[in-house]
């Protein structure tokens, strides 16, 4: 794989991190078209000139955008509707870009300049309050975006999965630390007297704290 290509066409992309393209984020896609798995044409957030761009760095005739993927349009932005916003949180952990704050039962909000208008947010709100406010005028596609906001997004969205693994990490180290507190003091957390039940209960937490450590123990591959 010409990693450096995958580089060129990465930054090519307006980094929205929409998923349109059938791939789950603008790095895959960069990846899949690099190797020929994926056209050129499947990214709508970068509408004709995007697609112009991608021509010009793999070699490739320009093609029409794939309708499958959806249409070139303006850039967007999420805005919640405050009186119906119930605080369920669903919205915070679809958003690629961590651009929406907010705690559980407490309404969220947008801030606006790290959303990318990538429509995660709205098919998992269980209360339709998110809607979609154009900011680019007639603009779209490419015409839409500036390399600062592409660049800010895939910032954002770095420090997105940066979170993400740090989370799992830490939740892995409480689920160990959990199954060695009941292993040190089996008795205390079976509630029968039957030796065979204890025993059971050992060989469970055993082999899931087994496991636990296995994936602590992993070496985490970066994605290409």
């Amino acid at each position: 794989m010409n990693h450096e290509l995958v580089d060129r066409i990465d930054a090519a992309l307006p980094q929205t991190q929409c998923t349109r393209c059938g791939y789950p984020d603008c790095r895959a896609y960069a990846h899949a078209v690099a190797s020929g798995e994926a056209a050129i044409n499947q990214c709508p957030p970068g509408g004709d000139e995007g697609i112009r761009r991608l021509a010009a760095l793999t070699g490739q005739a320009v093609l029409p955008l794939n309708p499958d993927h959806g249409i070139d349009g303006p850039l967007t932005v999420a805005v919640i509707d405050e009186n119906w916003c119930i605080g369920c949180t669903l919205c915070i952990k679809a958003c690629p870009t961590d651009a929406i704050i907010g705690t559980h039962k407490r309404m969220h909000t947008v801030i606006e300049p790290w959303c990318t208008g990538c429509e995660l947010c709205i098919p998992v709100c269980p209360v339709d309050c998110i809607a979609l406010d154009i900011v680019s005028g007639d603009t779209t596609g490419w015409d839409a975006w500036t390399p600062e906001q592409a660049h800010t997004a895939k910032t954002r969205y770095e420090a997105h999965k940066l979170r993400l693994e740090r989370e799992a990490v830490a939740h892995e180290a409480r689920r160990v630390s959990k199954a060695e507190t009941k292993l040190a003091d089996l008795a205390a957390h079976t509630k029968s007297d039957s030796t065979a039940e204890t025993e059971r209960k050992r060989t469970i937490i055993e082999a899931a704290l087994a496991k636990a450590r296995e994936r602590q123990a992993a070496p985490r591959t970066p994605k290409p």
